[in-house]
């Protein structure tokens, strides 16, 4: 597949703009605090599918409209439609929101998510599944999926929390599905960092310029890397990675970089 920009891509479910490379992902439904429906789940998978192939985007934002972040799935347009679907339709449905997160993983660019007040249920996992968090002190961020009758291991959650969290604690918000508090997710390295409300979405934005402004080819593979590490011994690990790096070592951003330092410069770096 030919490579192609998305910077004049018109969302129909969510806000979506591209600039200086960073494209922004802004959840807009702030009157039921941004929920997600069968229609967004898709959209969002098939755009974090699409930025696979988008060399002008380098870097996401996702954040949340009004004050939060994502309150998860719509109760009345997801939540009571699935009661009365056979199993057939219910796999195609867990199946689309697990789709969702590998396109998330699988897209070569690093996705910053900006969590402000309620992260829940799904959107917890958009934050989860992001490669970097920041937040507030208002941010509220629960697996809350027993609360409706559901086991914690959704979209990935079982896999994923633990690594980032720990088991013990990832174990505790799964059963219980109480809500993480923002100095609990920077204690335990959820969160990035914590900043003021009015301050979310420019750190955010200054941290995925400066990402965009590096090496985007060398930046890939160290996400891919992420990934791929979990199910590889050491000795597999370190063999990957040996030959991760020889393959950036021939990158033009590598002589860019070595060129700079000579001439006592910064690199500009173009991706590849």
């Amino acid at each position: 597949m030919a490579a192609h920009s998305l910077k004049s891509y018109q969302a129909a479910h969510f806000r979506w703009h591209s600039e200086e490379r960073v494209g922004f992902i802004e959840l807009d439904r702030p009157d039921k605090k941004n929920p997600l429906t069968f229609e967004s789940y898709a959209e969002l998978r098939d755009l974090f599918r699409a930025l696979a192939y988008d060399r002008d985007v380098r870097c996401v934002v996702m954040s949340g409209a009004g004050g939060n972040f994502c309150s998860g799935g719509d109760v009345y347009e997801i939540i009571g439609p699935l009661t009365k679907m056979a199993m057939p339709e219910l796999l195609d449905f867990t199946r689309t929101t697990g789709d969702l997160v590998r396109a998330m993983r699988a897209c070569p660019q690093v996705i910053v998510a900006a969590v402000d007040g309620i992260c829940a249920g799904a959107g917890a996992i958009l934050a989860m599944a992001s490669d970097l968090r920041l937040a507030t002190s208002a941010a509220k961020t629960a697996f809350l999926f027993t609360r409706v009758g559901l086991a914690g291991c959704d979209m990935g959650a079982c896999a994923i929390l633990p690594r980032l969290i720990g088991h013990g604690r990832a174990a505790e918000l799964l059963y219980s599905g109480r809500a993480m508090s923002a100095e609990e997710g920077l204690a335990w390295g959820f969160f990035s960092r914590l900043v003021a409300n009015e301050q979310l979405l420019p750190e955010a934005r200054a941290l995925a310029a400066g990402i965009a402004a590096g090496p985007m080819f060398a930046h890939s593979m160290t996400k891919n890397m992420l990934n791929q590490e979990w199910a590889m011994s050491l000795e597999q690990a370190i063999e990957a990675e040996a030959q991760a790096q020889a393959i950036c070592m021939q990158t033009e951003d590598f002589k860019r970089a070595f060129e700079a330092f000579a001439a006592r410069s910064k690199p500009q770096f173009l991706g590849r």
